[in-house]
């Protein structure tokens, strides 16, 4: 089918100015009420403005944890893209890409050609004007103090032709000094603990602020955006009069409180200095009080956990399973990995944490049909992760959903998965940075409000690419993965006054005009 890089709507609902795409849109939903049992079902409509600016800035990532697999190596592979540098492995010259990005490397059904019949697509990075990952400024903290060519070679994640030619660009990039409270994180990371920023908390914050401005001051660079590929830190304790509401979390750091974690202070930090903060990792992070402040603040914030492998395909399987009547009754996922995450996660208040975010993701499919699960009834659902050194990066996922079928039968899926951990979560943070840093020029008002607004600063939008994902707090969380696509793509067909892509493909099975014109029918 074709592929074109560019469009234009033509509708009278479509302004194309100098700096902005202004789209007149209607939104469509529908609310129930319930009354005895009976449900009535009410269609609304409301009117939106949508505003897209489309002047691209210049855009500066800081990520936490910057000398780690992850960080290392999107690093290297957007300068391999930038420099179009080519390496040979034993199956020949290989090429820099993007796969595996959603932004960069999916596509958008945005038309019917009439005369042929054929779907027209868009590269998703052309709905509307985004970043070039190719011209991201890199920078961060790290406890390590490699430069980014040492730790690329620790991570062992890329070929060593690509290794040998990046790391020329690589060397210069140094880590700024990080934050390490070893109560937070496994405690055999001691030894990687050489590059640390040392004080109270309060300290430690306004030195990563002075850090932010100095990043972004030196790179003249227009944004920043902070995101976490550090450690996965156990859960803090979320009491009150300490992290539930924002003035009391900024009193607890005056305080120096001890429940207060490294990636709660890089996420103050980020907020006061109206950076957007992204957590790539499964931690409660976004305590009540830090929530609070985002919102006191119009910053984004968006989270949480990277989703790259085994449950991504976790909430692609039970959405598909549940959808089509089946009733998915087990659930059991074993990993082992051998990067330094599989290390730190064999601590057990670590993988207490990623457990939880691996284990709610079927929570919304299963709730949504009640005809196969009763109140309050779930699959058993297990996750394991072992640490195996030697298989490095290569994490290995094994997987068995048993559902209940027809007249009382079983259906037994069970899957092996070898991800390549670091190459497919590297993809992830481009597109996460990518789609915050579009939602902060993409503002909307509604009928007879005058001023133009910002989404709320919890970005549930970026639900897609993540495992446990942060939304506005009393909203629904969705983990269904096509409903997470379909929300991507439908808020930027509507910047660009585009419909919801429905699928219903009327032009095709009803006696409309168009048909009878061709005679289709």
């Amino acid at each position: 089918m074709p592929l074109f890089e560019s469009f234009k709507v033509n509708s009278p609902h479509v302004t194309y100015n100098k700096d902005s795409i202004v789209s007149d849109y209607v939104y469509r939903n529908s609310e129930a009420s319930i009354v005895d049992d009976k449900v009535t079902i009410t269609p609304k409509e409301t009117n939106y403005t949508f505003k897209t600016e489309t002047t691209v800035p210049k855009l500066g990532v800081m990520i936490v944890g910057l000398g780690g697999n992850n960080g290392s190596t999107v690093v290297a592979g957007c300068i391999a893209n930038r420099e179009g540098i080519t390496w040979r492995t034993k199956e020949g010259v290989q090429t820099p890409n993007y796969f595996g990005s959603v932004t960069q490397a999916s596509t958008v059904h945005v038309a019917t050609n009439p005369a042929t019949g054929e779907d027209i697509h868009v590269p998703l990075k052309n709905m509307v004007p985004m970043v070039d990952p190719n011209e991201i400024v890199w920078g961060g903290w790290d406890i390590s103090a490699h430069n980014l060519a040492q730790a690329m070679e620790r991570a062992q994640v890329l070929d060593y032709d690509l290794q040998r030619q990046v790391a020329p660009y690589m060397k210069d990039i140094v880590p700024l000094p990080g934050i390490y409270l070893p109560d937070f994180i496994a405690a055999n990371q001691s030894d990687r603990a050489n590059n640390l920023i040392n004080g109270t908390k309060q300290e430690m914050v306004d030195k990563l602020r002075k850090d932010i401005r100095e990043f972004k001051e030196k790179n003249k660079v227009d944004k920043v955006i902070v995101l976490w590929s550090a450690n996965t830190e156990r859960f803090v304790d979320i009491v009150a009069g300490l992290n539930d509401t924002a003035d009391n979390m900024l009193a607890s750091l005056a305080r120096n409180e001890d429940e207060i974690s490294p990636s709660n202070l890089y996420a103050i930090a980020s907020i006061l200095e109206q950076v957007p903060y992204i957590n790539g990792s499964p931690q409660n992070t976004f305590t009540p009080g830090i929530i609070e402040l985002a919102t006191r603040h119009n910053v984004f914030i968006g989270g949480d956990d990277f989703k790259s492998g085994q449950t991504k395909i976790k909430s692609v399987l039970v959405d598909f399973l549940i959808s089509a009547g089946l009733k998915v009754s087990s659930i059991v996922s074993y990993n082992h990995l051998g990067n330094n995450d599989g290390k730190n996660l064999s601590a057990p208040k670590q993988f207490r944490s990623k457990e939880i975010s691996k284990s709610n993701v079927v929570d919304d499919m299963v709730a949504s049909n009640s005809i196969l699960y009763q109140p309050n009834e779930h699959p058993d659902h297990c996750v394991v992760i072992k640490y195996v050194p030697y298989v490095g990066d290569s994490k290995r996922a094994l997987d068995e959903y048993i559902s209940e079928i027809f007249m009382g039968g079983h259906n037994t899926i069970a899957m092996h998965n070898t991800c390549e951990d670091s190459l497919l979560a590297s993809p992830i943070i481009i597109d996460l940075v990518i789609l915050t840093e579009v939602m902060s020029r993409i503002t909307y008002k509604t009928e007879g409000s005058q001023e133009f607004l910002n989404f709320h600063p919890v970005l549930s939008i970026l639900s897609y690419l993540c495992k446990a994902p942060l939304v506005v707090p009393d909203t629904p969380v969705i983990n269904a993965f096509f409903k997470q696509r379909a929300c991507i793509d439908n808020v930027l067909r509507a910047c660009v006054g585009l419909a919801p892509e429905n699928n219903m493909r009327l032009e095709y099975s009803t006696l409309g005009p168009q048909n009878f014109k061709k005679g289709k029918m």
